[in-house]
C-alpha cells in the first residue's frame, strides 16, 4: 500500500481511538492536583482551611516525586484508604496527627505553632476511580508580639496554593512547591505583592510544569522535534500548538470550558503516541499535520490549565499571572527544543542516518511511552 493512503487511514483510525480512549478514560484519574491553603489570620488566632486529598498524606506517599498514585510503591495502601469511609478516614487522620502536624510548619515570625484539629470533611460519595478531596480545618493561638504569620509543609506532601482570606483583587496568591513557605502575611490587612514577584513566580510556575513535572508534554514537544529538522515544519507545528494551547489555557482557567482531566489525560497521552507514529511515516508539513497539531495543542491547554483551576489566581493580577505562567510554559517548551538541538540535530542532523538511526527509533519509544499512558489512564 503507497504510503499516503495508509497515512491518511492511521489518522482516521488513531484520531477516532483517540476519541473513543478518552470517552472510556472518563472516570479513571489518580491524579494530585496542588492542594488549596486558604489561611486567615487575626490578632490572637489563625484559621487554615486545607482542600486536598488526605488518603496520600494518610499512606506516607511521595507526591514530590509522582503525580499519579499509581506510580507509587504504596499505591496499595493508598487504595485501601480510599475505600474507608468518611468517619473510617476522619478517625485515621486524627490519630496520625501529630506526626503530620510536625511535617506542616507554620510560623508566627520564628515561632512554630501548634495546631490544631477544628474540622474534618470527607465527602460521602466515594468514587474509587477520582481522587476524593477532603477539607481539613485547622488553628492556632498566636504570640502575643504581632509578628505575621507563614504557612509551609514538607516536600513530600506535594504543591500546594496559598491564599490569604479577605485579601481582595491584590491580596497574596501563591502556587507554591512542596517544601516552600509563603510570604509572611500580616495580622491587620493582607499580604500585598507587587506586579514583578508576581510575575516572577508564575514564569517559574509555568517553566516547572514542563521541566520537570510535565513528561507528557515534554514528549509531545519532541515528537514535533523528531518530525523534520527544517526549521520552517518546526516553527509550523510549535506555532500551532502553542496558539493553541494559549486558547485553552486562558478559557479552562476562565472556567468558560470545563473538561474532566480523567477525559483530558488519556486525549494528551494518545496524542503523543500519534504524533510520534507519524513521524514514522514521514512526509511533509502540510494544514493536515497543522490542524491536527492545533487540536492536541488544545487539549495540553487544558492539561495545563488542570494546575490553575483548583487554585484560582489573584483577582487583580488574573491577566498578569495568566500570561506570567504561560510564557513560563513556553518556556519550557523552548527548553526542550533547545536541548534537542544541542544534543541531536547540531552533531548528528546532517548525517545521512540521522532518520533511520535516531529519529525514527526515538519517535518509536516515544510512542510506546505514549500507548502505554494512554492504555494506563483508562483501564487501571
Amino acid at each position: 500500500m503507497p504510503i499516503r493512503p495508509l497515512l491518511i487511514l492511521f489518522r482516521t483510525v488513531w484520531l477516532s481511538a483517540i476519541l473513543a480512549f478518552g470517552l472510556a478514560g472518563a472516570g479513571s484519574a489518580h491524579t494530585m492536583d496542588p492542594a488549596v491553603v486558604e489561611i486567615e489570620v487575626s490578632e490572637a488566632t489563625v484559621e487554615i482551611t486545607l482542600r486536598a486529598p488526605l488518603e496520600p498524606i494518610l499512606g506516607g506517599l511521595d507526591l514530590s516525586t509522582i503525580t499519579d498514585t499509581r506510580q507509587s510503591p504504596l499505591a496499595g495502601r493508598y487504595m485501601a484508604l480510599r475505600a474507608q469511609s468518611p468517619a473510617e478516614l476522619e478517625a485515621a487522620l486524627r490519630a496520625a496527627w501529630p506526626g503530620i502536624a510536625d511535617k506542616i510548619t507554620v510560623l508566627a515570625g520564628t515561632t512554630r505553632l501548634d495546631l490544631q484539629i477544628t474540622g474534618v470533611m470527607v465527602p460521602d460519595e466515594n468514587d474509587m476511580s477520582v481522587a476524593r478531596k477532603s477539607e481539613l480545618r485547622i488553628t492556632a493561638a498566636l504570640p502575643d508580639d504581632g509578628t505575621p504569620v507563614q504557612f509551609g509543609w514538607d516536600i513530600t506532601y506535594g504543591d500546594f496554593a496559598v491564599r490569604q482570606v479577605d485579601g481582595g483583587e491584590r491580596g497574596y496568591t501563591a502556587l507554591l512547591m512542596g517544601g516552600a513557605v509563603s510570604a509572611p502575611l500580616p495580622r491587620e490587612g493582607i499580604a500585598v505583592e507587587g506586579v514583578l514577584p508576581v510575575v516572577v513566580r508564575f514564569v517559574i510556575s509555568g517553566f516547572e510544569h514542563i521541566i520537570p513535572k510535565g513528561l507528557d508534554h515534554i514528549l509531545f514537544v519532541l515528537g514535533l522535534f523528531f518530525f523534520s529538522l527544517r526549521f520552517g515544519p518546526l516553527l509550523w507545528q510549535v506555532t500551532a500548538f502553542t496558539l493553541a494551547h494559549t486558547v485553552t489555557l486562558a478559557l479552562a482557567t476562565l472556567k468558560i470550558v470545563t473538561i474532566p482531566a480523567a477525559i483530558v489525560e488519556p486525549l494528551i497521552a494518545a496524542s503523543i503516541v500519534y504524533v510520534a507514529v507519524e513521524n514514522i511515516f514521514g512526509g511533509k508539513v502540510g494544514w493536515t499535520r497543522v490542524a491536527v497539531v492545533f487540536g492536541f495543542g488544545l487539549l495540553h491547554g487544558l492539561g495545563f490549565a488542570s494546575v490553575l483551576s483548583d487554585v484560582g489566581l489573584p483577582e487583580g493580577r488574573f491577566l498578569t499571572s495568566l500570561i506570567a505562567f504561560n510564557v513560563g510554559v513556553e518556556f519550557g517548551q523552548l527548553a526542550v527544543i533547545a536541548v534537542a538541538f544541542l544534543v541531536l540535530a547540531l552533531p548528528f542532523g546532517r548525517m545521512s542516518w540521522y532518520r533511520t538511526a535516531i529519529a525514527i527509533p526515538a519517535s518509536c519509544m516515544i510512542a510506546a511511552v505514549g500507548a502505554w499512558w494512554t492504555f494506563e489512564r483508562v483501564f487501571l
